[in-house]
């Protein structure tokens, strides 16, 4: 099933015997295009305590009951890793809940490539003791943030740049919940084409200029006024999926194994 993941903010959080609180944004790869993290707002079950799950243990999204289950119980959560509500997620924190839960880095299927995937924190072996300079060295690796992980949120409203001229911002993403991979990139495109939004697959991003908060694509504009039109995901199947495809020369991810 294909949604637009920003109508989950909100969404309660339903583990196996209860609520543990509310979707507050989601954490993605941006080499693989895949979710790798669900934030959890916790409220006052776990105050100042922020609730990280991997995309491995999240169910499928039920809009009708505005939930999103888990695969985990209430408790597994309590006594997770302590993560500060505003303390940034280093890989040494993320080897913890991988460890913790029994979760595997590597999971799901990327059309991006393996080497594309999260993998867990390990260090070169090393030629007898460390000596300080190499245990330093260590240390502040599995302290820093993997520079590959980021906001859903932060991200959403980046300016989306052809090769020839601007189209739009980032309106939304568009994720497969049987891998939480992101599909596609929704356009808003009204400050070029009025009243038009488009689907962007990643297999068009060139580059991402994280400190202008652009996307650049390797597509013109042309390209894109041509392309299928999309009025709502729900048109999105597979028939359209391979006109979209095939407009733009993109590989198929119905090729793919699931």
């Amino acid at each position: 099933m294909l949604f637009v993941v920003s109508v989950l903010k909100g969404f309660a959080v339903a583990a196996s015997d209860g609520k543990i609180g509310t979707v507050n944004d989601f954490l993605f790869d941006d080499q693989s295009w895949k979710i790798r993290w669900l934030v959890v707002d916790t409220g006052a079950w776990l105050p100042g305590r922020k609730v990280l799950v991997h995309a491995s243990a999240l169910g499928e999204p039920d809009p009708a009951r505005r939930e999103l289950p888990v695969k985990l119980t209430k408790a597994q959560v309590g006594g997770g890793p302590d993560l500060g509500e505003h303390e940034p997620l280093s890989r040494q924190l993320e080897s913890h809940l991988y460890d913790y839960y029994g979760w595997d880095p590597t999971w799901g299927v990327s059309y991006f490539g393996v080497g594309a995937m999260a993998q867990p924190l390990s260090l070169p072996p090393l030629a007898g003791e460390p000596d300080a300079e190499e245990a330093a060295e260590a240390e502040a690796l599995a302290n820093q943030q993997d520079p590959h992980l980021r906001s859903v949120e932060e991200v959403t409203g980046y300016h989306i740049q052809a090769s020839d001229g601007e189209i739009g911002h980032l309106e939304s993403f568009v994720v497969d919940h049987a891998n939480w991979d992101i599909r596609y990139l929704g356009v808003d495109t009204s400050n070029w084409w009025r009243g038009q939004h488009v689907l962007i697959a990643p297999f068009a991003v060139r580059e991402i200029d994280w400190a202008d908060r652009h996307i650049l694509i390797n597509i013109t504009r042309d390209q894109v006024k041509t392309s299928p039109p999309c009025d709502s995901i729900e048109m999105v199947d597979e028939a359209y999926e391979r006109m979209l495809h095939g407009h733009y020369g993109w590989p198929g991810y119905w090729y793919y194994p699931k």
